[in-house]
């Protein structure tokens, strides 16, 4: 594109530039690097004011394109440059509006650059500390400003089109994560994000790099992370795939910079709703030392794998205390949670039991002959059977409660998991806790 050349002078003939953007034109175009770089440092918003006017005035797409790219390659060289859309002398200047106006326009490669403009320019306003305060043209203008809210709602807009419906086959959805990487570093742009339902779109895109290319990937995954600390996003992750699709990436990438982005995300979930849960339930403590036993360069990562470490260590202690426990058994409706299947659990407390003349254990007895649940009642068995492997006395203790009868009857249930595990419950009452561990290898 940027070896056109364009009729500068035809365009000044047609009033469509002006003498003074004609004289900066001549300068600038088709001149070297640095050459160029220096008059951007030393009248920066000059030129970006003449390219901002050709953008609004001009409609031929040879000339759009070719200021698009003028454009982008300046920001490209230095993405810092995108302040000079902000300088002072541009104020009366609308100059959001020809980008917001061609990111509809049917020209793919129009789109893809106005977006990544946008989004550059965006980002350098909100480093400024100024992004959501509509700044108001000087009252002798009579130019229309688009204020930043505008070109916020219909930026987001046309990059969750992008997600939903791609109007490019290979270029939609890595532009649009491109932009959204850099945009939901501001709180402002997570909300309305949001609000757009930007966030049903992203979910599918967290997947392994083999579906993709690692430079997506870890795009999206930082989207994933820059959304994890806002609160009505967390709450739409806890209700999708967000999680398993996470953990996926991080046991089949070996890419430094995707783990690290990933673990970041996960540490921010982790005392989040039922992340905390989630994670023990999928194995994730265990990959966390998988991951740590590996060589990683980056010192970072090791820290951050630690911080995740003793976070899923503090939850795994919290999730399985024995009051949690007593209150699961005394609500008589049991399920697979951390403790039942955590040894350390009952390591620690099995002595606990006998408090209140082995209240819970004698409730759990009950469970086997009052509840109808299959579910309820193998982690009954199951649970009864920890206790006769952990508790010095546990098999006297079940066999005066008259528990072995109603494990028995179990052992005919229709249900397999419920003789499974009351056949487990059986063996450890007849062998005792000598056999524990080979009965549970088998």
């Amino acid at each position: 594109v940027l070896r056109r050349d364009i009729p500068w002078e035809t365009y000044m003939t047609s009033k469509l530039i002006t003498g003074t953007g004609l004289q900066l034109l001549r300068r600038y175009d088709k001149k070297p690097e640095n050459y160029k770089a220096q008059l951007l440092d030393d009248d920066g918003p000059s030129y970006i004011r003449v390219f901002v006017n050709i953008l609004r005035d001009i409609y031929k797409d040879e000339t759009v394109e070719y200021v698009l790219a003028l454009i982008d390659e300046i920001l490209s060289a230095n993405a810092k440059r995108a302040r000079l859309f902000h300088d002072k002398s541009l104020a009366d200047e609308d100059v959001y509006g020809p980008f917001v106006r061609l990111l509809w326009k049917g020209n793919w490669f129009i789109q893809e650059k106005s977006s990544k403009i946008l989004s550059l320019v965006i980002s350098e306003r909100q480093k400024s500390g100024d992004l959501g305060v509509t700044t108001e043209p000087p009252s002798s203008s009579k130019k229309e400003i688009t204020t930043i809210h505008d070109v916020l709602k219909v930026l987001l807009d046309w990059l969750c089109s992008q997600l939903k419906k791609p109007s490019h086959l290979s270029r939609s959805v890595p532009v649009a994560i491109n932009s959204l990487a850099t945009l939901l570093r501001e709180p402002v742009v997570r909300s309305s994000f949001v609000e757009a339902d930007g966030v049903k779109s992203l979910v599918p895109l967290i997947s392994p790099a083999s579906a993709q290319s690692v430079q997506l990937l870890y795009e999206t995954c930082l989207c994933v992370w820059l959304l994890s600390y806002y609160e009505p996003a967390v709450e739409y992750l806890a209700t999708s795939r967000s999680l398993p699709r996470l953990v996926e990436v991080i046991k089949g990438s070996t890419n430094e910079k995707v783990v690290r982005i990933v673990v970041l995300t996960l540490r921010n979930l982790l005392h989040k709703g039922t992340f905390g849960a989630q994670m023990v339930d999928i194995g994730l403590p265990q990959l966390v030392q998988n991951l740590k036993a590996q060589a990683w360069r980056d010192e970072d990562l090791l820290e951050t794998l630690n911080q995740l470490e003793e976070g899923l260590k503090d939850n795994i202690k919290r999730l399985s205390s024995f009051d949690n426990y007593k209150q699961e058994v005394l609500l008589g409706h049991l399920d697979w949670s951390i403790m039942h299947k955590d040894p350390a659990f009952w390591r620690e407390n099995s002595a606990n039991f006998e408090e209140n003349d082995f209240q819970i254990l004698r409730v759990l007895v009950t469970i086997l002959d009052t509840s109808t649940d299959p579910r309820t009642l193998a982690v009954a068995c199951y649970d009864l059977s920890q206790f006769i492997q952990h508790h010095p006395a546990g098999r006297i203790v079940v066999t005066d409660l008259k528990a072995k009868e109603r494990v028995m009857k179990l052992l005919n249930h229709e249900n397999a998991e419920v003789t499974k595990n009351a056949l487990l419950c059986i063996q450890r009452l007849f062998l005792g806790a000598k056999y524990a561990s080979f009965l549970l290898q088998a």
